[in-house]
């Protein structure tokens, strides 16, 4: 196994830079996970590393190589695809093995690891089966026991579960992480889903526009979201951002007051949806929409011309064009500057 460092990186089709010198180091044996919307650069990011794209500035280096020039095949990587990317005509056995025995691995070897991998995945039962006769699921594991049995130092995955149902995401979710809990390997993991990141990374990396917005653990960036773009994007639903005026250390909002920053001027108060509580006294919102879902009931609201939404674990006979007063949890605070988007220290 080894660690990944990436170092001012950047990559340019033609006279357009679409990653402008990214920078995150990766230690050995852990989880980080790449999220961000379509076309900040992840995937981009990931096919770098991967060496299926080469770059325009900066190093690459796993372990102690630099690889850049290398081809993908020396990089001793293994990469998971979203599409799967099987051989129809063989069997699982022979897609597992197929990169073993191109290496010209001696078959007893091939046997072995595949075999090894396949309890790990629990895909012994499967292994003369043909791709066309499993699950979608059973698939991607597949894929995964094709990199498995490679032995790599970093396992790549691009989006391996954007193809499932939701369940079956959960359930894929949970596979991968016993994985890599099992394995030990480094692995990098690009999602658009923010919640498959939380849920499997010990770290995460925030992009937006070829740029790395925010890294730290899920928590962290949970708790302490740098700027309204991370503070937006991670956690579901959204942080939601209330226009406020911040002055002599008091953000005012509507007739409320809270402890604030120094400073003064237009800020944004975010408050996450399961921080705002029922109040006599809190603000005035119009309810719009109510989503129960068993465990926990969503609401959507309207506070003076602004969306907001509030999620409750208890249950209430809320209707739709009801005025309900809602307070922010003091301490749960969050204060950005409106003009940049970054986070103000309270």
């Amino acid at each position: 196994m080894a660690g990944v460092k990436i170092q001012d990186i950047r990559k340019s089709y033609g006279a357009v830079e679409v990653i402008h010198g990214v920078n995150v180091d990766i230690g050995d044996g852990e989880f980080v996970a790449l999220v961000g919307p379509s076309g900040c650069g992840k995937s981009t990011l990931l096919r770098m590393i991967a060496g299926l794209e080469p770059i325009n500035g900066g190093t690459i280096a796993i372990g102690d190589r630099v690889v850049n020039n290398l081809p993908p095949a020396e990089r001793d990587i293994a990469m998971v695809f979203q599409t799967y990317a099987l051989y129809p005509h063989k069997s699982v056995a022979e897609n597992m093995g197929f990169a073993l025995k191109v290496s010209k691995v001696d078959r007893v070897e091939i046997a072995r690891r595949v075999k090894e991998a396949a309890e790990i995945l629990s895909l012994t039962e499967y292994l003369d089966r043909k791709p066309r006769h499993l699950s979608g699921g059973q698939r991607q594991r597949v894929a995964m026991g094709r990199a498995i049995v490679r032995d790599p130092q970093v396992f790549l995955f691009d989006e391996p579960l954007s193809n499932l149902d939701a369940k079956l995401r959960i359930q894929m979710r949970t596979e991968i992480k016993e994985l890599h809990q099992r394995l030990k390997t480094t692995t990098i993991f690009v999602t658009h889903d923010q919640i498959e990141a939380m849920t499997l990374a010990d770290r995460i990396v925030v992009m937006q526009g070829g740029n790395i917005e925010q890294v730290g653990t899920p928590l962290e960036l949970y708790d302490n979201p740098a700027n309204e773009f991370v503070a937006t994007f991670i956690g579901a639903p959204s942080m939601n951002l209330l226009n406020a005026d911040l002055s002599d250390k008091q953000i005012r909002i509507a007739d409320q007051t809270f402890a604030g920053p120094s400073g003064a001027g237009k800020v944004r108060l975010g408050v996450r949806p399961e921080h705002l509580v029922l109040a006599d006294k809190g603000l005035a919102m119009q309810v719009k929409v109510v989503e129960p879902t068993g465990s926990e009931t969503m609401v959507f609201l309207n506070f003076e011309g602004q969306d907001v939404t509030a999620v409750f674990r208890e249950r209430h006979a809320f209707e739709p064009g009801q005025t309900v007063h809602l307070a922010p949890d003091p301490s749960c605070l969050h204060v950005f500057d409106s003009s940049t988007g970054q986070r103000l220290a309270i």
